[in-house]
């Protein structure tokens, strides 16, 4: 499938754009998942005030979708209308001063974790065990480990869908469990989070425990897309969502190419060709199973979308 090509017309809106606008794009390379249709338009923006520059001049009724690491990311096999904008070296940088660590939206939340470690600021360890990038852990609250992103954000910085700049304290974010009350439409472009004093040696090998446990119990090295579904219970409560996929009988569930993982069964993984409907179906279909056996309505983790 294929989308109209809008490039032209964007680029006669917002005629100084500096990043690639690239139309009918692949999206599979772009996500941990390596599967669904392409994107009407890519855009990489060079830097904020390139990606306000397109969002100036860009028609409100073009959809727009954010993708930084695509680790948390589905886009369903007929592909995703609008603009796709990408995150990526623009918004990557960043900085420590004191107990605070500012870090760009593109940034790899494992190496948010390391800067806070060797400038010896504890407190943002828990981010090791996060698959993404910050602007995806500031949308969903992400945590891990013990810890959120709402224990140690001080403000988020955007854009909103006009492109003009926007702030958000903590409590502004409106954090609750894997989600926030930002309004649609904020991309975020950075963030700075607070800790506190720590030995850098110490905190280096909370880390390197974070990533031997996580070896031991995810499928972190197939094509796979993180934690599906949200527990149930909240953080640290019960029931969590593995737990009644395992009662379910979903360990190792498979359609198509994808499967159920069967070290941790709250992950779903592409074994090689699976398309982005067999990996969604598979998901309802463990949905479908849970509720059945529990009562329990599994609310998805992963964003889903584009059209089917």
């Amino acid at each position: 499938m294929s989308f109209p090509d809008i490039t032209g017309e964007i680029r006669a809106a917002a005629p100084s754009l500096r990043g690639a606008l690239v139309a009918n794009a692949p999206t599979a390379p772009l996500t941990w998942f390596r599967a669904g249709g392409p994107a009407q338009v890519l855009f990489t923006p060079a830097d904020e005030a390139d990606l306000a520059h397109l969002l100036e001049g860009l028609s409100g009724d073009v959809p727009v979708t954010v993708v930084g690491l695509g680790s948390n990311l589905l886009v369903r096999d007929g592909g995703l209308p609008g603009v796709l904008v990408r995150l990526a070296k623009g918004f990557s940088a960043i900085s420590v001063d004191g107990m605070r660590v500012e870090a760009g939206a593109g940034a790899a939340d494992v190496k948010v974790a390391r800067a806070a470690a060797e400038a010896g600021i504890d407190g943002l360890a828990f981010l090791r065990g996060i698959p993404g990038a910050v602007g995806g852990a500031l949308a969903m609250n992400a945590g891990a480990y013990g810890g959120e992103v709402k224990d140690v954000l001080v403000c988020a910085r955007g854009l909103d869908r006009r492109g003009s700049a926007v702030s958000f304290s903590n409590a502004q974010m409106g954090f609750s469990y894997r989600h926030c009350d930002v309004p649609e439409g904020v991309i975020f472009t950075r963030a700075t989070f607070e800790g506190r004093p720590g030995d850098p040696q110490t905190i280096l090998a909370a880390m390197a425990e974070i990533t031997a446990e996580r070896s031991a119990t995810q499928p972190v090295s197939t094509r796979t897309g993180g934690s599906t579904f949200a527990n149930p219970g909240g953080p640290g409560g019960a029931p969590k969502a593995w737990e009644l996929i395992d009662a379910a009988g979903c360990r190792g569930l498979m359609r198509g190419a994808a499967q159920v993982s069967e070290l941790h069964c709250n992950f779903l993984i592409n074994h090689g060709g699976a398309s982005a409907a067999d990996i969604e179906a598979l998901g309802e279909e463990v949905r479908r199973r849970v509720l059945e056996t529990s009562g329990v309505e599994l609310r998805w983790e992963i964003r889903r979308v584009g059209v089917g």
